[in-house]
């Protein structure tokens, strides 16, 4: 090979060695840890006149753990506290279950971690508070340990059920279901006591539970799930998507009378890696149609 040619080559080689580096410390160092702020207004049929610019900032997907995930999480209360929501939802997955074959002590103290993530969610803030779901990996260790460590933070806990928000003697019913793969979700118990004709705000962890929820009377599903996939690769999208997050992965979808937003979550699991999937907060306005 000429020297020339030679040189050619090694100087290609190395720019793609670089690039590849700076694509990896973007994807473990710097992705991860600053979350995305995305603002979208959702309208809906039959929410009332006096909740016509509500405002949810939704989080989805901690995975808590003192090291990765806790970092995205600290720099989200402020970013969430600044903008003054009315409602904060939680849409699970506060905890990471232990990995398959682990013993019975390895998840409580897998459960147990939501005692700092729950202290840390108690600071932030909004008008009517933090309402919360639990998620596959919540139920996948102990689910009342979570519940309960939530709780205790003063942070509700929807486990199918449901309750009435009133605001202007008009009121906008605020359901959660128990984990669809890990728990028992029962969206008709949820709904027992909402009357038909008044609207329905959903929190269900896994986002494809909205092929059920359509055939209900629910006009907003929030999820979260899915990460977005984590990685995202040009051309691609998401290599891999898990069970009940591959239909409806990241974003903002219209099933019939339903409406579903996943938010693609703060954290990581296993991997503490994002590629072209920045960490979420999602920042929703109520437009009545």
């Amino acid at each position: 090979m000429p020297s020339s040619t030679r040189r050619n080559f090694l100087r290609a080689g190395a720019l793609a060695a670089g690039g590849a580096l700076a694509v990896g410390a973007d994807a473990f160092a710097w992705e991860p840890n600053h979350p995305h702020l995305v603002k979208i207004e959702i309208a809906l049929r039959r929410l009332p006149e006096a909740w016509d610019g509500f405002r949810i900032a939704q989080l989805s997907d901690f995975h808590y753990d003192e090291y990765f995930s806790i970092v995205p999480l600290r720099r989200a209360i402020g970013m969430v506290n600044d903008l003054k929501p009315d409602m904060v939802a939680l849409t699970g997955d506060f905890v990471t279950a232990p990995a398959w074959g682990s013993s019975e002590a390895d998840a409580v103290r897998a459960a147990k971690t939501v005692e700092p993530c729950a202290a840390l969610l108690a600071q932030i803030h909004s008008r009517l508070g933090s309402f919360a779901v639990l998620g596959n990996h919540d139920d996948g260790s102990d689910g009342d340990i979570v519940k309960d460590g939530l709780k205790s933070h003063g942070i509700t806990v929807l486990r199918n059920g449901a309750l009435p928000l009133t605001q202007s003697g008009a009121r906008l019913w605020l359901a959660g279901i128990d984990d669809a793969l890990q728990g028992q979700p029962d969206l008709d118990l949820a709904l027992r006591s909402v009357p038909h004709e008044e609207p329905v705000l959903l929190m269900a962890h896994e986002p494809d539970f909205a092929l059920q929820t359509k055939q209900y009377p629910v006009d907003l599903q929030l999820s979260g799930h899915s990460h977005g996939g984590q990685v995202r690769l040009p051309l691609i999208g998401a290599p891999w998507l898990p069970p009940l997050g591959r239909k409806f992965p990241r974003g903002l979808y219209k099933l019939g009378n339903l409406t579903l937003y996943t938010n693609i979550g703060l954290g990581t699991v296993r991997v503490a890696v994002r590629l072209n999937c920045p960490p979420e907060i999602t920042l929703i306005t109520l437009r009545r149609e």
